[in-house]
């Protein structure tokens, strides 16, 4: 099914993203108030509101619930999966984080790297260093660029020591 774009909030939201850039968050978050007011399954101002509190008001009951959302509402947009991703990993979601990246993956366009490297690190934390390396290695595999290559080669090492190191 073809959504309809709805120009004026996209321009809205395009105005509410220059605004953050701009460090207006007040700003910002009220003009994506006003959106979802408007339009709540507007999932790019959910997304983005998910951004503010979780990076900037810290009140991540209210980032996740709007990165739940972002998700739900623009299932095409990466964006959101990378942010609530984050999001989770930070709170040591790990139930829920595997269940996004599992849905992030099939999502056309997204970066295979980033999701692989989000599976590593959540292994990692888990203690399941073996695990931990296999996604390292195809956060490698799916990586273009030698500095993400460099870290992901680091977690690899890291994960090998923390073997030999945490009983």
């Amino acid at each position: 099914m073809h959504e309809e774009t709805n120009y004026e909030l996209e321009e809205r939201f395009l105005a509410a993203d220059r605004l953050i850039s701009e460090g207006q968050l007040r700003e910002a978050a009220q003009m994506l108030d006003d959106i979802l007011a408007e339009a709540p399954d507007f999932g790019k101002a959910h997304n983005h509101l998910g951004w503010l509190y979780e990076t900037k008001f810290k009140n991540y009951d209210r980032a996740e619930e709007h990165y739940r959302l972002a998700v739900k509402f623009a299932p095409g947009y990466a964006a959101a999966y990378y942010n609530y991703c984050y999001c989770l990993a930070a709170l040591r979601k790990h139930d829920e984080l595997e269940i996004i990246l599992g849905l992030a993956l099939k999502v056309p366009g997204i970066n295979y790297a980033t999701l692989y490297n989000e599976y590593g690190m959540m292994r990692e934390v888990q203690g399941r260093y073996d695990d931990a390396i296999h996604y390292f290695r195809l956060h490698i595999q799916n990586s273009f660029d030698s500095k993400t290559i460099d870290s992901a080669v680091e977690s690899i090492n890291r994960c090998e020591r923390k073997k030999n190191l945490v009983v």
